[in-house]
């Protein structure tokens, strides 16, 4: 099968957002565990941004060696110097680039033609080729650039040395047939060159960065670009748990395969929220809490019987320690039983219908109810049951 590419930006575009800011020694230790989860590229930092950051892409750049490191630089000298001096001691060091590409960008933020545009990739694609072996090149918003101009750019990137092109949804627009279409009129264009790879960089103001980074895949894009818990810019980046799993999931439907290593996306996820203090959504898909926890009593009876009949992937496939079954209004006697007897307990018949009686009144009032709860309930019902009698012995 063909290998996607995970590039992992979740120490730069993540980084953006509001609250998930990180210090050198934490990117450090982010950057260590990306790199245990197995992803192909990690993006370290923005080094024109500030002197922290392009320390802290330095840092990163000295201390992982095992996996390629990324810094972005917009087309311009001054970012591209930065990009380089930070990138200095990376084993395998890549030069980000990118310069937007739609009408409204060039004509509101940069003021300028399409011509000056195609110019500036050119000369600071070519600058970066001359100290870096692999420069990357993003064409942001992408998505709603002029396909015609957009080919343009391609090709100009190519011929000035990139050997990959992202073509970002950079604001979330689009949707999964046409970014597919984006991707297809662009490989029809240039003809599928060898040794270039299209890349794919969705976010999620319309909750579609997965599907939109998925359906690229279906077009013949081999790199994705997100980020751990989905986190970026507004409404985040697609999440690398989402796609990689789905992908794994899916993998005859894809026919592609990843090198990450599922059982490390868990704690990757845990040690995110424990470096930003930010803990994700609990029914955020692979990494919430309520991913492997079931309430429903038929879905607790089903897992009960197998997990297969309401999980299409196991919690320990990708680290997680357990499945929950959940007690609540919702839950069966089933889930009840199994929980009791983890617990220690062995109800009988009458015992189990009185737990799950004072179990549902509780949990009407409290919604959900607690583990000492349950032992609580359990002891002062089976506590009742009649003692067993004592045969005396026979006299001598």
């Amino acid at each position: 099968m063909d290998a996607v590419r995970i590039f992992d930006t979740t120490l730069r575009d993540g980084e953006q957002s509001p609250g998930f800011s990180m210090n050198t020694a934490e990117k450090v230790r982010m950057a260590r565990q990306l790199a245990a989860l197995g992803v192909d590229v990690i993006e370290a930092g923005f080094p024109i941004a500030s002197q922290g950051d392009l320390e802290a892409v330095r840092k990163v750049a000295e201390e992982v060696r095992d996996v390629p490191i990324a810094a972005l630089a917009r087309a311009k000298k001054e970012d591209v110097r930065a990009a380089i001096e930070a990138l200095k001691s990376a084993a395998e060091p890549r030069l980000h680039v990118f310069l937007a590409t739609s009408d409204l960008h060039m004509r509101v933020k940069l003021n300028m033609t399409r011509e000056q545009v195609l110019e500036a990739i050119d000369s600071m694609v070519r600058l970066g080729r001359q100290h870096v072996a692999e420069v990357e090149f993003s064409a942001e918003d992408a998505g709603r650039t002029e396909i015609g101009f957009l080919c343009r750019v391609c090709r100009v990137a190519i011929d000035a040395g990139a050997s990959v092109l992202n073509l970002p949804d950079t604001v979330g627009y689009a949707v999964p047939e046409e970014y597919a279409e984006m991707f297809r009129r662009v490989r029809e264009y240039l003809g599928d060159p060898p040794g270039i790879t299209l890349s794919a960089h969705c976010h999620d103001d319309l909750g579609l960065a997965a599907a939109n980074s998925l359906a690229a895949v279906r077009a013949g894009v081999r790199q994705i670009e997100c980020t751990i818990n989905g986190i970026g810019e507004r409404a985040g980046n697609a999440s690398l748990e989402e796609v990689v799993v789905a992908l794994a999931v899916r993998k005859e439907s894809f026919g592609v395969t990843t090198g990450v290593h599922l059982n490390e996306i868990f704690p990757t996820s845990r040690l995110l929220s424990e470096i930003t203090g930010i803990q994700v959504v609990p029914n955020k898909a692979v990494v919430g809490s309520n991913a492997f926890a079931h309430e429903a009593g038929i879905h607790q009876d089903g897992i009960i019987k197998n997990p297969l009949t309401y999980e299409i992937i196991s919690p320990q496939t990708v680290g997680v320690p357990s499945r929950s079954l959940v007690l609540g209004k919702h839950s069966g006697r089933n889930a009840l039983r199994v929980t009791l007897r983890d617990l220690g307990y062995e109800p009988n018949d009458t015992e189990l219908a009185e737990c799950y009686r004072r179990v549902t009144a509780l949990a009407d009032q409290a919604k959900q109810v607690r583990t000492r709860d349950v032992v609580s309930i359990a002891h002062e019902v089976m506590r009742r049951r009649p003692a067993v009698a004592q045969t005396a012995s026979p006299a001598a």
